[in-house]
């Protein structure tokens, strides 16, 4: 592990598996944005990395050489995205959680935003894709991804009133986090949406941003991603309502996937 500030106020877990070209970009943008509003003293970056091999540990540990509080945890024995957020946040030294994509689809400058919102008192703070202007997200994002986004919002919606509940970009407070860490599942891509169910939240906010699109590294969107998603919502479905029939709402489900994996295809 590289250089780490111990007495961060805020900690920023980035989930990476070869994202070596994005690092660099990222952690400059996100620290001039908290320069602005005087953060960046107050902020660690930890890269949880799912041992990519592709330069990821050198990047971090020259960016940490150049000053920037910023360290990797390299992970050989485990993968996936929701358990990597899941070391960050137990790594993690500062009060307030931040979660992004390294991929920088997820706005850099919005960072101090979703920081403010928890130092406000929330619980819980997500960045939206949805805001007052419409879905906004970059032209060039694929429209099978826009369809494929939409629909799994729609699934999700009975569990949660968040506008955005697929996004990776969230924040949560130390305090809530390890008040539900026991009962949160690693499984799955969606942790903002494990996170939210599981803890029980009831203050949340939202800060619109616009979704980038990625410029350096590959997607890792997969059939096999939106079948572990589908089995995801089951089992947050079953926590939340363990009085409904499970198989009417593994129907329920079944039936909404045929319809985005048709419009998908």
């Amino acid at each position: 592990m590289a250089k780490q500030r111990n007495d961060a106020t805020y900690s920023i877990i980035v989930p990476a598996y070869k994202e070596a070209k994005n690092i660099t970009p990222l952690t400059e943008r996100i620290f001039k944005a908290l320069k602005g509003r005087g953060m960046d003293q107050k902020t660690e970056i930890i890269v949880v990395d799912d041992n990519s091999q592709d330069g990821t540990t050198e990047v971090v540990a020259a960016l940490s050489k150049a000053g920037y509080s910023i360290s990797v945890i390299v992970r050989t024995q485990e993968r996936g995205l929701s358990s990597a957020v899941l070391a960050g946040f137990k790594a993690a030294h500062g009060s307030v959680l931040i979660c992004m994509d390294a991929d920088l689809q997820h706005p850099p400058e919005s960072v101090p935003e979703l920081i403010n919102s928890i130092n406000k008192g929330n619980e819980f703070v997500i960045g939206t894709r949805y805001g007052k202007s419409g879905f906004d997200v970059d032209e060039n994002w694929p429209m099978h991804r826009q369809v494929i986004s939409k629909g799994a919002r729609l699934l999700a919606r009975p569990l949660t009133p968040l506008s955005d509940p697929m996004t990776g970009f969230f924040g949560v407070s130390k305090e809530i986090y390890q008040n539900c860490a026991s009962s949160v599942s690693p499984l799955g891509f969606k942790i903002a949406l494990e996170l939210f169910v599981k803890a029980n939240i009831q203050k949340s906010d939202e800060v619109p941003i616009k979704f980038g699109v990625r410029t350096e590294g590959e997607s890792k969107l997969s059939s096999k991603v939106m079948i572990n998603y589908l089995v995801h919502l089951y089992q947050l479905y079953t926590f939340k309502f363990p009085t409904l029939l499970p198989f009417v709402i593994a129907l329920v489900i079944v039936t909404c996937a045929v319809i985005i994996f048709a419009f998908s295809s």
